[in-house]
């Protein structure tokens, strides 16, 4: 059976509503977290390497020395074609460990808005969520890598998803979030959000209208690529 390795820089940031099709395309989950037991041997041998989110820079490795190994063992993967997915920070690693930078927007986004795909998103597992509003939860971007095609922009981010080749996605917004769960992001992120002047009840309130008519697309998007990826693959 294939493994999929989940590297986590925060507990509640995980698989969310990803978890479901991996198991259904056969995939053994393991979880990894970041700075504790993410052994960049493991990084670089999973047979699927999802890289989640969390609330740090891709820059910050003087303060967080174990994000250079997690770079390296990232662009190593893409590098030899080796399946990766990342997700926010994820996203935002992927795109350092290619030579792209990765610094602070101009403002945080925090809440629910839609995407705006390219003609190759219209073409990629993305086009499943077509206009419907996605979760966006961050406060850095990142300039598209050499070699990368660019599949999504939002109004506030101009660089909102890329992909290498058939192997490897990066999300920038939060397509695998549950929404059944979006009290744990609210606690863990309370600072930010606080600082940021969220309303706590207006997301809640969007999160109720948007999140349930988003999980079945998420799926989907997800299986797709898995799908697109496993067919395109050299035996």
């Amino acid at each position: 059976m294939p493994r999929a390795l989940v590297l986590r820089h925060v507990a509640f940031e995980d698989l969310g509503l990803f978890e479901g099709p991996l198991r259904q395309r056969g995939y053994t989950i393991e979880t990894v977290d970041a700075g504790v037991d993410a052994h960049p041997r493991r990084l670089r041998t999973a047979d699927l390497l999802v890289i989640c989110g969390g609330p740090i820079g891709a820059y910050e490795t003087d303060r967080y020395p174990y994000l250079k190994e997690e770079i390296a063992a990232i662009g190593e993967r893409i590098g030899i074609g080796a399946p990766t997915l990342g997700l926010c920070l994820g996203a935002q690693l992927m795109a350092a460990a290619m030579g792209a930078p990765v610094y602070p927007g101009k403002h945080k986004e925090l809440g629910w808005s839609p995407l705006q795909l390219t003609e190759a998103g219209c073409a990629s597992p993305l086009a499943a969520v077509g206009d419907l509003p996605v979760l966006h939860w961050h406060g850095d971007t990142f300039d598209i890598p050499k070699g990368a095609t660019w599949l999504a922009a939002s109004a506030d981010t101009p660089h909102q998803a890329f992909s290498v080749g058939h192997h490897a996605l990066a999300l920038q917004f939060h397509l695998e979030m549950d929404p059944a769960r979006i009290e744990q992001w609210l606690i863990g992120h309370t600072a930010e959000l606080t600082a940021a002047g969220i309303n706590l009840p207006a997301l809640r309130a969007a999160t109720a209208l948007h999140g349930p008519q988003l999980a079945t697309i998420a799926r989907s998007v997800l299986t797709t690529w898995l799908d697109t990826m496993t067919a395109r693959r050299p035996s």
